[in-house]
Order: C-alpha cells, then structure tokens, then sequence
C-alpha cells in the first residue's frame, strides 16, 4: 500500500516538474547567438580636482531621499585633492552593423578621454564617439572593424507587461552575463528624464550593465538598459531600459548630423491635482497645465497663456503632464500641429508651429572643471559671476554659478552647476550681493535660496553656521 502510495507522488511530482519545465522558458540559444553582439566598454576620463570627495552623489548627504534615487550604472570613482588623476569606468554596448557601429549609453562615454571596446574574441579596439545625446542618455560609437556580429532591432511597442526579457552585459566587469526577468510596466516616466518612455523590468541590473541590451524571447532588441532604483546601490528588482526605437531615431540624427532636433514649444508644466482641475472647472486631471511661457517662444506666439490646460497635442492625447514633453519632443521642428486646450472651462483649438530645442541649453549650468580659486562663503559655497554668454544662454537672467559646494549648503542638496537666482527672494547677481544677504542672517537661521538648475527652479533652505 506504501509502495504503491509512494509511486503515485513521485509520478505526480514527475508530471508537474516536467510541465514547469515546458513552461518556464530556454535562454540557452539567445545566449550563445546575442552574446557574440555584446561587447565591454572601458572608459578612461581624467578628472580635475576640486578639493572635495567626490562622492556617488555629489554633494547629497546619505540620508536624502534622492541619494540612492536612480544612480547611474558606471562607477564614479573619486577622490579629493586639488590633483588632476585618471578614473576608469565599466559599462556595455551592443553592435548594431557589421562595420563596426555600437549603441551605449550617453553617461557611459560622456567627457570619456578615451573609449575601449572589447569583443567576446577578446580583440579590443579604440572607439570614437559619434554622437551622445544626454536628453535620451543615447550614445553612438564606432570602432575600426568589419564583419562583426550584429544583434537585431525588435519593436517595443509589440511587447505585453509580464512578457520575459533577458539582458546582457558587464556587470562590475563581469562580461557577456545573462540575466533574465519580466516586462513590469511600459510607458514609465522617470524624474528628469521627460524624453523617454522607459520600460521598466525586474531584471538583474548592477553596476557595468548599462548601455547594454534588453532582449525578448525572439533574440530582437528592445531597448537599452539606463538605470535602476537601488538604496544600495546593486540590483533591487527596478531596472529600466530605453525603448530601441527611440534609441534608433537618436542614433539615425547622430550618424547624419552628430546632434538630435526636438520640438520644443517653451514652456513650463506641472501635474494637474484634482484640486486645480477643481480650481479650473475641468471635469478630470488629464493633461499638462502650462506654468510658464517664454517670451518669444512658439508657445507664446500660438497665444497659449499660464493656467491653459493642454489636452491634446497634434491629435495625440495628453493624459498625464508626463506625456507632453515626449511628444513634443519626437515631433520634428516647424511642423504646424492643433493643440486642444481647456482654458476657464472651455475648449478651445490654436495653432502653433513647433520650434526647434535649443542645443546644449543646460550648458551655461554645467558643471566648472578646474579646481575652485576662493574659498568658501558662510554656507560652504564657491560662487562665481555669470558671463555674458552665460547669462544670454539663461535667457537673461541674473545669477551666481557654483563652481564648488561644502557644509551645510552641501547637506541640502546644492551642487557645482547650480545658479543661485536670489536670497530670501531677494535678487541677486554679484558676490557683493549675495555676501551682504548672508552676512545679515543671523548663525544658526535658515536662508532660502532659489536655485536654477537645468531648466527647472527650486527654493532650497540652507541653514547658516559661524559669523
């Protein structure tokens, strides 16, 4: 009776086990087809001292929300001193032609002094750096070679939530590593990131990952593994990767012009809350609320005014403020298009000729390389007058760059690149300004700063130490 009892669960446990096999499916042949496309990227980038550690996030304490918020892939590196030194970082690419194209990410090769490509062969060639566009975080790469196995584009938009996927890679060095997991979620909106519907996965990303490729079960590219959410700095279950047809449509600009054309309109949005749509007389929170016109932009000369909520642009609906930047963006400049808006509870159509983005405008608030002349104010800031040009690519406005950020203005978020704007909403555009203003808060008080960074403004409180 045991025996026979005995030989009934071991054929059950037989039958599920060879069910689940069936089911579950077999990345063995991608591997060993894609893995040959798959290459290493070492980049090589001396970086100039600055006196401060230079840590994974600059100048954010540990303790901030946004300190582990979507750190990129590359190792930084880093260290303090006023020495100029060398740092080397890891990440991936994949072939796209035989002639030896290859897709990474923007921050994987960006400021990079020399790029090394190293094949599944074992041959290593010295890359040059066609294109890099830091808005999709899209790069284009070539090295000197031919007959090169080359991977195969695949359309994202066919792809369903809870499809698998397989990515492969160099993670923390570790070449040609195959991992796999699921769709999670299509169409993700990142913070700072408005021009990429990101494709979120669950698949194994770590450090070295990035810039490499994101398959489906057919072996077809589907996107380029960018970034991950992690506190700790390795994988935790939150990839995203970049859909292939937006990477192609990037790379096709840098191949034919070294830079990317997006519509612009000039305008600032936020989120509409069921509060303003109440406030608005709007029957549901879709669309993007317009903040902000520029003068002189597109947006102005089409008559679109602060508190317009727009709808629907070029036939294409707006359900989320999110949406808008990625359609605007991907539309191509000097195209008339309809927008539908609703404006004190009515809808209504204008007419606009979408312009063209203006090229590098976050220029003017990189980053200053070279190491910082002064010493630092009361807050731990080393600011520096705005240049001409440097005032004229932010429009005219009047500001302090910050070339470097210690102590407390450090703790609270400010960092190299930042423009300060004004001081307790006071304006302010020379030294002598922003010295006096802080000179007059008493220690131990709070300041606020407005800061302009990127094309968004901020206030930061900054608590002020010492006389």
């Amino acid at each position: 009776m045991i025996r026979n009892l005995l030989a009934v669960v071991f054929f059950t446990f037989s039958c599920v086990t060879s069910a689940l096999a069936k089911e579950l499916p077999d990345f063995t042949e991608l591997a060993e087809k894609q893995g040959p496309a798959v290459v290493n990227i070492s980049i090589t980038q001396t970086v100039h001292g600055g006196g401060q550690n230079m840590m994974p996030f600059p100048n954010v304490p540990e303790d901030d929300p946004f300190y582990e918020f979507f750190r990129r892939f590359a190792p930084p590196g880093g260290q303090g001193g006023g020495q100029d030194y060398k740092t080397q970082s890891l990440g991936s690419g994949f072939i796209i032609s035989s002639d030896g194209y290859i897709l990474t990410n923007a921050h994987v090769v960006n400021e990079a002094d020399e790029v090394i490509v190293k094949l599944t062969d074992r041959r290593e060639f010295k890359a040059k750096i066609i294109g890099a566009d830091r808005r999709s975080d899209v790069a284009l790469v070539k090295i000197d070679a031919t007959n090169l196995p080359r991977v195969t584009m695949g359309d994202p938009n066919q792809m369903k939530v809870g499809e698998w996927v397989v990515a492969i890679g160099s993670p923390f060095g570790l070449e040609n590593t195959v991992t796999a997991g699921i769709v999670s979620a299509k169409g993700r909106a990142l913070p700072q990131e408005n021009y990429v519907p990101f494709i979120q996965t669950d698949v194994a990303i770590n450090p070295g990952n990035s810039g490499g490729p994101l398959f489906n079960l057919k072996g077809e590219v589907i996107g380029i593994n960018s970034q991950i959410y992690s506190r700790s700095g390795g994988y935790m279950g939150l990839s995203f990767a970049i859909p292939i047809d937006v990477a192609i449509d990037v790379t096709s600009q840098l191949k034919s012009s070294g830079k990317v054309a997006r519509g612009w309109l000039g305008i600032a949005i936020q989120e509409i809350t069921k509060e303003l749509a109440e406030s608005f007389g709007m029957k549901n929170t879709n669309g993007a609320l317009v903040a902000g016109i520029e003068k002189g932009s597109p947006a102005e000369k089409a008559g679109l005014e602060a508190g317009d909520a727009i709808i629907r642009f070029d036939g294409k609906p707006i359900n989320v403020s999110s949406d808008l930047p990625r359609i605007v963006g991907a539309t191509k400049p000097g195209k008339d298009v309809t927008v539908e808006i609703m404006r004190k509870g009515a809808t209504r159509n204008l007419q606009l000729t979408v312009g063209e983005m203006p090229q590098d405008k976050d220029e003017a608030t990189a980053p200053q390389r070279g190491p910082a002349k002064a010493e630092p104010n009361r807050i731990g800031l080393v600011l520096k007058e705005l240049t001409p040009q440097q005032k004229k690519k932010l429009n005219g406005k009047a500001g302090l760059l910050v070339t470097d950020a210690q102590g407390s203005a450090a703790q609270s978020g400010i960092r190299r690149g930042d423009v300060v704007l004004a001081v307790n909403n006071s304006e302010v555009s020379t030294l002598e300004q922003f010295n006096k203003a802080i000179n007059a808060v008493p220690s131990g008080k709070t300041v606020a700063l407005l800061l302009l960074r990127g094309d968004s403004t901020l206030y930061v409180p900054v608590k002020v130490n010492g006389k």
